[in-house]
């Protein structure tokens, strides 16, 4: 019967891990006002008529703190990147000069900052439902465990493990947030 638990604890870190991952993912992609390439990662072009990601036909280099660089391995794809890029609304004029396409990162105002913070705490407080999301079916289980002849004992000592584990993500939840505000609004 351990086993059942042990299992279940086991999918329960699962779980939480892919949401945290999840989340870090989704910060990475609100601006700073310093260049990175993960600004990119969602960016898909039509290359010979299939959806491919921008990072699998280009190169895309970042030489100081407010220019990127986009080097296409075909050139005659760099007009479809730039038009990508300007649909994807980012914020960003990418200049295309026949080799490459530079985009210069406008240093952030401290209203879009704010906008961005905004925007970081929301995912975390979607990051934070679903990991109450997933405490909630787990504890559904147990109890299930529980009717199935599983002592209450266990199922006690399981519960108060699931949410000393809930407590843990929440707070590196609050950390990562935590960061990334400080991140955006420091000025450079």
């Amino acid at each position: 019967m351990e086993d059942l638990i042990s299992d279940l604890k086991k999918n329960f870190d699962e779980n939480l891990n892919n949401t945290l991952t999840y989340l870090n993912r989704e910060l990475v992609k609100i601006r700073t006002g310093k260049a990175h390439p993960s600004l990119f990662d969602d960016i898909k072009i039509d290359y010979y008529g299939t959806m491919t990601p921008l990072n699998q036909v280009a190169s895309i280099n970042i030489p100081d703190a407010r220019t990127i660089v986009i080097q296409p391995w075909d050139k005659s794809i760099l007009m479809v990147i730039e038009k990508a890029i300007l649909n994807a609304n980012l914020g960003f004029t990418p200049i295309n000069n026949g080799e490459i396409i530079r985009i210069n990162v406008p240093q952030l105002t401290e209203e879009r900052r704010k906008e961005y913070v905004k925007l970081a705490k929301s995912e975390g407080e979607k990051a934070k439902i679903s990991i109450r999301n997933i405490r909630r079916d787990y504890f559904e289980k147990l109890k299930k465990l529980e009717k199935e002849g599983i002592s209450e004992d266990e199922i006690k000592k399981a519960e108060k493990e699931f949410q000393d584990i809930v407590d843990n993500a929440i707070k590196q939840v609050d950390a990562m947030i935590e960061a990334k505000e400080k991140e955006i609004l420091q000025v450079n």
